[in-house]
């Protein structure tokens, strides 16, 4: 009890004084206040840009601990690997292939589905050839029909709710529904870049199944010529114009020796990982040799790169905490020598000098601390002023709450400050000699 009743009095002494000397509080404060802002910064960036990382790679490959399963093609791959997720929530098949959407008989604006950026940007005209041991390209020496409203997009297949493993936005309409029968009419979702490609080309709703270039496949003349209905958008991260389908839609059109030229994924959680075996004994030895196994482990595979940014700004910030710390210092030393004589009457009377100390500490860490408590105010009101006036251009500050993270830096930061500031005038209070109050 003696011990907190010591803390206690500091306190309310540290207080004290720091309602006798408002001004050079502020002042004190005013140094200190931008190093714990650039902690509170650092921190806030970090964190964010973590997260932004993070949902990316996530949207692109998978949460962390989603494990997925390249499936090769062959006479059994893909349809294996549709039948044995059927029914279950855990898992879902993917396999995908090309389509044309717009006005038939004209070459897409972007060959091969590459993004729009490079829209009419193409070279020779070339075709895909397969034969019984592999497939090459060919530059073809007719010429190509002329361009017109028409875009080739790569579309995906799905068994299933895909967004649990990949957490793909909506931005618009709906997500596909996985009930009841397939529909002849594909019910397809847009990515953002085939979002862009329909606004920007006014394409009409036909879809030609197979590549333009894929010889005497599915995208050549006769190809069939499917009516899709656009039901939603979402932004998965991709460049190039894809387009989701579920997998038995597509089936709808696509000829099974087309599909036996499909590879296929499977993404699942680890408890769905009972179904390789299942998997493996469908396609026989030979193919399931070839299944590709991998699980998602984004964090520590950019966990070192993120934590040696995070450092050299820190350096940076500490420097800028450390003119902080030496402003407070210089006060601390100032305010120290014009209360000789007070620090000197209180030993008189018995003041232990541990009390002496830790009143001017107590003074430097209140200055620390409402230092923290102004800086993170500013930190909140500047996230939310960027998500306002920069949100548009940078979706990732739309709706961005404030990382707790950032909150407790600047604390530490604040505390930190204090104790290094007021440390040495806490020292020099209390070596004050009692014979000092003879001068007053």
């Amino acid at each position: 009890m003696g011990l907190s009743g010591r803390f206690r009095s500091a306190v309310v002494i540290g207080g004290q004084g720091i309602r006798a000397r408002k001004l050079r509080t502020f002042l004190s404060m005013i140094s200190l206040f931008l190093g714990v802002l650039a902690v509170v910064a650092v921190q806030a960036s970090s964190v964010l840009a973590n997260r932004a990382l993070l949902a990316d790679i996530e949207m692109s490959e998978g949460k962390d601990g989603t494990v997925v399963v390249g499936v090769p093609p062959g006479p059994k791959g893909t349809s294996s690997a549709l039948e044995v997720v059927r029914g279950r929530t855990d898992a879902v098949a993917s396999f995908s292939t090309q389509a044309i959407i717009g006005e038939p008989g004209l070459t897409p604006v972007n060959p091969g589905g590459m993004p729009l950026r490079y829209a009419d940007q193409a070279g020779p005209q070339t075709r895909m050839i397969c034969d019984g041991r592999s497939c090459y390209t060919e530059v073809s020496d007719e010429k190509p029909p002329p361009r017109g409203n028409t875009v080739e997009v790569l579309v995906v297949g799905i068994t299933g709710d895909i967004r649990q493993f990949r957490p793909f936005q909506l931005e618009a309409g709906s997500w596909l529904d996985f009930g009841g029968e397939p529909s002849l009419s594909p019910r397809i979702v847009l990515n953002r870049e085939a979002t862009e490609a329909f606004t920007r080309y006014q394409l009409p709703a036909e879809m030609s199944i197979g590549s333009a270039y894929q010889g005497n496949g599915p995208g050549a003349p006769g190809a069939p010529h499917a009516t899709p209905r656009v039901i939603g958008t979402v932004h998965d991260g991709g460049f190039q114009p894809v387009v989701y389908v579920r997998a038995d839609e597509l089936l709808n059109w696509i000829p099974a020796e087309a599909l036996e030229s499909q590879s296929a994924s499977l993404t699942m959680a680890p408890a769905a990982a009972s179904i390789l075996p299942t998997l493996r004994a469908k396609l026989g030895p030979e193919a399931a040799g070839q299944l590709y196994t991998t699980t998602v482990n984004s964090r520590e595979r950019i966990g070192g790169q993120l934590d040696m940014m995070r450092w050299i700004f820190y350096g940076m910030a500490a420097l800028v905490l450390l003119i902080g710390v030496a402003g407070i210092l210089n006060v601390g030393l100032a305010t120290v020598g014009e209360r000789v004589e007070e620090f000197a009457l209180r030993r008189a009377v018995g003041t232990p000098r541990l009390l002496l100390a830790g009143i001017v500490l107590a003074e430097t860490l209140i200055i620390g601390l409402l230092t923290a408590a102004a800086a993170i105010a500013a930190g909140v009101v500047g996230l939310k002023l960027a998500g306002e006036l920069f949100g548009a251009n940078r979706p990732t500050l739309q709706n961005v709450d404030f990382p707790w993270e950032a909150g407790v830096a600047g604390v530490v930061a604040g505390l930190v400050a204090g104790v290094l500031g007021g440390l040495f005038p806490a020292i020099r209070a209390a070596r004050i000699p009692i014979a000092t109050v003879m001068r007053a």
